[in-house]
């Protein structure tokens, strides 16, 4: 790999690990990082967690694993084309869907409503409850002991949780910011109202990019479009007419992936060619000034943007909001409220999860039930339905 730039994250300026560690004669700091991500049994899980379509529908679906993998290849492309360090970009790749619940989004929703009245759910903060808490690999410590830097990363990928002034963003302004981040021991202070690196902002826009070439790919293996209702739709249309015309006759598996594999290209093309003239523009000479830039650096073009956005809308009302998807979706959610409900109640939960559940009662018994249910694979959760209410749903 060739020399980072100024502005890239230096492993070797690192505010380093909560606990701490000798140096390795063979790894930097976020290497060591990526594959203490890669060896966890939160990440092994994703494979048996919902991407958009349920596990059963077939086996050729995403699910979290093969979404998580395609994200770190676009992530790794993005920063070694600007200069970053590639091995945290690949760590925070890795590690970004760890918070996520069995089912989807669907689950996410269904437990986010469940913690209503004890400070919700988020899955970045779940994430990061995930590498510092509620893994126990280590005899020494819980969780995975990453470096500040991955831990910012996970929590901020999406943008600073506060303002210069402390109210929350955004997406946090109207329930606040979720509980859990009190809890959470890191090395420094997370620094809630600043961007995070340039490296988990790669991270953050290759999750977009490989969602929307994988959903447009497994709506057409779900036969709920067919490529030609792609035409006129933005950022995928021009590349579908292209392929169609070109490639005629070679069968709509190969048609797909060529207009896959174009559209992530084309992305990813377009988001390098604009961050390096945000990047330039900024006049950023480390990765603090880019903590302190004021916006998200790592972007597509106004052109793609907007342009995603409608991708996005036409996915929305013709693949997520089908009712081959939601008829799942709504007896996923049901499965995951049921189990809540039940927990709650009971604290009916195995080994450590209910001895410590039966000790505690309101917020703190919700707060380890959300941590149960959010690490179940959706089998588990299937078979837990199945031990507690000695019935499986069925999803047709």
């Amino acid at each position: 790999m060739s020399e980072t730039a100024s502005y890239a994250s230096k492993p070797s300026l690192s505010l380093g690990r909560l606990y701490g560690t000798g140096p390795s004669p063979t790894r930097s700091e976020f290497q060591r990082d990526r594959d203490r991500i890669i060896h966890s049994t939160a990440f092994r899980r994703l494979q048996h967690k919902t991407q958009v379509f349920l596990a059963h529908e077939g086996r050729h679906f995403r699910n979290r694993l093969t979404h998580t993998l395609e994200v770190s290849q676009i992530a790794r492309s993005i920063a070694r084309a600007l200069r970053l360090d590639e091995d945290l970009a690949e760590a925070l790749a890795l590690s970004h869907d760890l918070g996520h619940t069995p089912f989807g989004h669907a689950g996410e929703r269904a437990l986010d409503r469940a913690m209503t009245g004890f400070g919700g759910f988020d899955h970045n903060v779940q994430a990061l409850r995930v590498v510092t808490l509620l893994e126990n690999r280590y005899a020494e410590h819980d969780g995975l002991n990453l470096t500040w830097e991955t831990l910012e990363g996970i929590l901020k990928h999406n943008g600073p949780l506060v303002d210069d002034k402390g109210q929350p963003t955004a997406r946090y302004r109207e329930h606040g910011l979720p509980t859990g981040i009190d809890e959470i021991q890191t090395p420094a202070d997370l620094r809630l109202s600043t961007y995070a690196s340039l490296e988990a902002q790669a991270a953050a826009i290759a999750d977009d990019i490989a969602y929307n070439a994988h959903d447009i790919d497994d709506a057409l293996r779900a036969g709920l479009v067919v490529l030609d209702d792609f035409r006129d739709v933005p950022l995928a249309g021009s590349i579908v007419r292209e392929v169609l015309d070109l490639y005629p006759g070679i069968g709509s598996k190969r048609q797909t992936h060529e207009v896959q594999r174009r559209m992530i290209t084309r992305a990813v093309e377009d988001v390098i060619r604009t961050s390096s003239v945000n990047i330039a523009a900024a006049a950023l000479t480390s990765a603090e000034d880019v903590r302190l830039a004021g916006k998200t650096l790592v972007t597509f073009s106004d052109d793609t943007a907007a342009a995603e956005k409608g991708l996005k809308t036409f996915l929305f009302a013709r693949v997520y909001r089908h009712e081959a998807v939601m008829t799942p979706v709504r007896e996923s959610e049901a499965v995951v409220e049921r189990l809540f409900s039940r927990y709650m109640e009971t604290a009916d939960m195995p080994g450590r999860w209910g001895e410590a559940g039966r000790a505690v009662e309101g917020a703190a018994r919700a707060r380890i039930v959300a941590d149960f249910i959010a690490g179940m694979t959706d089998p588990y959760a299937l078979d837990e339905h199945g031990r507690l209410f000695d019935a499986r749903p069925e999803f047709r």
